[in-house]
């Protein structure tokens, strides 16, 4: 952008542009976002930056009417493969706090000088700087939205001391933890959206003060969100045990278990049925029970992953909408998100379980893992019963309890040892295209697969997966096919989930010719991977059978017995 196209974005209080960059004001010494609802400055009073750390770094104080570290993170840091790219989103899953900087540096396969003088000259803060912002508004969370004592949030922030923490708020916010905790029992934000968004980077905003139930929290999105259609892709594919999906009068919850870095823990997360269609003051309503509260940062930092909170629904559409072969889709189903997962090397293990099988039956699969291989939970609640196994444990176990060949079971124990013994590294900042190679080298991993868990495990917003037999399908669905994918850069995950979904879409909603939709019924329907990375691999295949209606998964049902 820019800065004429920033300043508009300001002088119009364009909402979209919120977490995409910041603004301080020379004249105040604060940094807001741009939908800021106080006057608008002179524009030669006015400084942008990529980051809030970034103004902060700067000497500005955050504002406390539009609160700017309250917002989605910048869609950006999802797409950038660089070491910036990297380095954003291994600090945001709290790589710094955890390693320190040098630990950053050694993921990324830097020098920390390297690293500080990357991040400092494109973004005007370091990676100390930017972890401090993360912990601050995680701080700040805390203090207005539990009844935790100080000391407490001080640690569950990250911080290593109280005088460190106390002196953090206080730069930052230009008031104490005690008046940042009483401003908000006096109504802090009330000139913001009756129920202000979550950030990012931290946690979100509570919706009580009830511990027993967890910490409470509103994880903030960009609308429109297609709720209904993501709740329904994690139900299809919930593993007892690890997962369920609870339905009552008021909608679904989403429930699993996590494996965090000090210890456990459990989320739910609340399907949000009203206000998805627009606007970007929207949130989704969840709570988190974890054994050590350290965890904090990262137990939500997953949670914004599988749900693609930080996606930018009209980057994406002002990509994909204007194709005249798509734009029916993204019509049919706006803010259509693209899921990641909770557990990388979790998501790894099943999607090689999912191999030539439907999505029912891998699910099956994953729950006979679970129970065979899973640690108990230390409390079991209610249908959450066991954490998903360890890489290291599946690496030498025999799976005598899944009925599947034994070819699947030699990958599964070497993708596991892969990701045990570090060969192969899935964590947020991994290098994605590095990822790739290192699965496709693997015997019994092709391209499907590889893609899959790149685009899902390692969040890549822009993986198409032109073998599989739901895309395939979609593309004839609106008369087009792969080629016309090369148009969809950087956005392809969506286009894809966009063309599963297509193939639940009457062929009114998809504009495509009635003949192109019986030519798909009548066609081969197999799901195998044409360009196999290896002999090993005869069908490389997990979730398309469940995109498509009923007919058609029992035509590809019939095919995969031919196989």
């Amino acid at each position: 952008m820019t800065e004429d196209s920033r300043y508009e974005a300001v002088r119009s209080r364009d909402a979209r542009f919120d977490g995409v960059f910041f603004l301080g004001v020379t004249t105040t010494g604060i940094y807001c976002r741009p939908s800021c609802p106080a006057v608008t400055p002179k524009r030669e009073h006015v400084r942008y930056y990529a980051t809030a750390a970034g103004a902060q770094s700067a000497g500005f104080r955050a504002c406390r009417r539009c609160r700017p570290d309250a917002v989605p993170g910048s869609p950006e840091w999802d797409v950038r493969a660089d070491v910036v790219g990297r380095a954003m989103r291994m600090i945001a899953d709290g790589v710094v706090d955890r390693e320190g900087v040098a630990g950053l540096a050694a993921r990324l396969g830097y020098s920390a000088r390297q690293v500080q003088r990357q991040l400092t000259a494109e973004l005007g803060a370091g990676p100390v700087a930017l972890a401090r912002a993360q912990r601050a508004h995680t701080a700040r969370v805390l203090l207005q939205t539990t009844p935790l004592a100080v000391t407490e949030i001080a640690f569950a922030a990250g911080f290593a001391s109280v005088r460190q923490f106390n002196d953090t708020v206080r730069e930052i916010y230009a008031t104490t933890p005690s008046g940042l905790r009483a401003a908000r029992r006096g109504g802090l934000g009330s000139a913001g959206p009756a129920h202000p968004p979550a950030a990012s980077g931290g946690t979100g905003d509570a919706a009580g003060d009830t511990p027993c139930a967890g910490v409470p929290l509103r994880l903030a999105y960009r609308g429109p969100y297609a709720a209904g259609q993501l709740f329904d892709f994690l139900e299809r594919r919930a593993v007892p045990g690890i997962e369920e999906v609870r339905r009552t009068a008021r909608g679904r919850t989403y429930r699993r278990t996590l494996t965090l870095t000090h210890a456990t823990g459990v989320v739910e997360v609340d399907e949000r049925t009203r206000g998805t269609a627009s606007g970007s003051h929207s949130w989704l309503e969840a709570r988190l029970r974890l054994a050590d509260l350290r965890d904090l940062t990262t137990a939500v930092q997953r949670v914004r992953r599988l749900f693609d909170l930080d996606a930018d629904p009209y980057a994406v559409a002002e990509r994909l909408a204007g194709d005249p072969l798509l734009g029916h889709l993204l019509a049919a189903a706006p803010g259509l998100r693209s899921p990641g997962a909770a557990d990388p090397h979790e998501l790894a293990v099943r999607a090689v379980l999912g191999q030539q099988v439907t999505v029912g039956a891998a699910r099956g699969l994953a729950g006979a893992l679970v129970a065979a291989y899973g640690k108990p939970l230390p409390a079991p609640d209610g249908a959450l019963t066991h954490l998903f196994p360890e890489a290291g444990t599946l690496a030498d176990a025999a799976f005598t309890e899944l009925g599947m060949p034994q070819s699947r079971k030699k990958t599964l124990r070497t993708v596991s040892a892969a990701l045990a013994d570090g060969t192969v590294t899935l964590d947020p900042g991994a290098d994605r295209e590095e990822a790739e190679r290192g699965l496709l080298a693997l015997p019994g991993i092709g391209p499907w697969t590889a893609g899959y868990i790149r685009m899902r495990a390692l969040g890549d917003p822009d993986v198409f997966l032109p073998g599989d037999a739901g895309v395939r399908h979609g593309l004839a669905a609106i008369g087009a096919d792969a080629r016309n994918a090369d148009g969809w850069r950087p956005w392809r995950s969506y286009a894809l989930h966009h063309l599963w979904h297509a193939t639940q879409l009457p062929a009114a909603a998809t504009g495509a010719r009635t003949d192109a939709v019986l030519e798909t019924h009548g066609g081969s329907h197999g799901g195998t991977d044409g360009s196999h990375g290896g002999a090993h691999e005869t069908h490389d295949s997990h979730d398309v059978h469940d995109e498509a209606p009923d007919g058609l998964r029992a035509a590809r049902a019939h095919t995969r017995e031919n196989h």
